[in-house]
């Protein structure tokens, strides 16, 4: 299949590009290509699949611009910013690699919990500053803590079973309840956010769930509740935590995505409450394996006209 023309729009793993180097003929451009810029770069018209994820997505207009296009895979879970419906009238399979770096996201999670509660990078430059004997306050703890999760997915609920080795009272918010999920069901993020001391993030993101922990949610979390996103950065108004944090309304935020990622706002840098991470929560060895081969198992299946298990088969 070395005459079959591929179009990565995102940074991929070496293993990743060297495995589709092999199998296709690969064009490679980690930072993206807008839709005008497509015909410039290459031949647009030979193009039968790209590579994408859910952040960096796929346009219909960029489709447009692509008239040989047969298929987008989303490499990872997320697939939130690829117009499906677009994809979908214009006959191209979207798929995407469910499960694949949700244990990895989960643990990730818990670190950033429990970072924040016991206080690990303060109380590092604490002691590199000197400050050993003034700096052994106490500090919270997840033992015996209200745990809210917003949204019950893969991820949530692998969440959840890690989280209740420390004895928590879990809850969750979600479209909907589940009868076989753990904890109990708040109809509304405000809710939740009420009866928690820890509120982790962990829905999809996209239009839906843009800014749905808001400054309503942050202020019912309390001054000494922590909110941590392991999702997308639209799901958390920023401005709305700055302010929150800066009035003492919550106690800390622990963030490994951003809505204007890569840019940080400084007043969350600059505060000693605040953990963030390079959007990094997903990547592992075992999770970065996963989703090559959900992308080399997709690539594979639709060419050799083949069911393909991981298609997304709605809007």
């Amino acid at each position: 299949m070395s005459g079959i023309h591929v179009l990565a729009l995102i940074a991929l793993p070496d293993a990743t590009l060297a495995a589709l180097r092999r199998d296709y003929t690969l064009h490679y451009h980690p930072d993206g290509v807008d839709a005008e810029a497509l015909h410039l770069q290459f031949d647009a018209a030979a193009i039968r699949a790209v590579v994408t994820n859910g952040s960096t997505g796929l346009s219909d207009a960029q489709m447009a611009a692509l008239p040989a296009l047969e298929i987008v895979c989303a490499f990872g879970a997320g697939y939130e910013n690829v117009d499906v419906t677009a994809a979908m009238r214009r006959s191209i399979v979207v798929t995407h690699a469910p499960g694949a770096n949700a244990a990895t996201v989960a643990d990730h999670a818990m670190g950033l919990l429990l970072a924040l509660a016991r206080g690990y990078a303060p109380l590092t430059e604490a002691v590199r500053a000197g400050r050993w004997h003034t700096s052994r306050a106490e500090r919270h703890t997840l033992s015996g803590a209200r745990l809210g999760i917003v949204g019950m997915g893969r991820i949530g609920r692998l969440i959840a079973a890690r989280a209740q080795g420390f004895d928590v009272t879990l809850g969750y918010h979600g479209r909907q309840p589940h009868a076989d999920a753990p904890g109990r069901y708040y109809a509304s993020a405000v809710e939740l956010a009420s009866a928690s001391d820890f509120l982790v993030i962990a829905c999809n993101g996209g239009p839906a769930t843009r800014h749905l922990i808001d400054r309503d949610v942050l202020r019912a979390l309390g001054a000494d509740g922590y909110v941590v996103n392991v999702s997308r950065g639209s799901v958390l108004d920023t401005q709305a935590l700055i302010d929150a944090l800066a009035d003492g309304a919550i106690a800390g935020a622990g963030l490994d995505v951003i809505d204007t990622e890569p840019e940080v706002p400084s007043a969350l840098l600059e505060h000693p409450g605040v953990l963030v991470t390079p959007h990094i929560a997903g990547r592992s060895p075992a999770s970065w394996i996963a989703q090559r081969d959900a992308l080399l198992a997709s690539l594979s299946q639709h060419f050799a006209h083949a069911p393909v298990e991981f298609k997304v088969l709605t809007a």
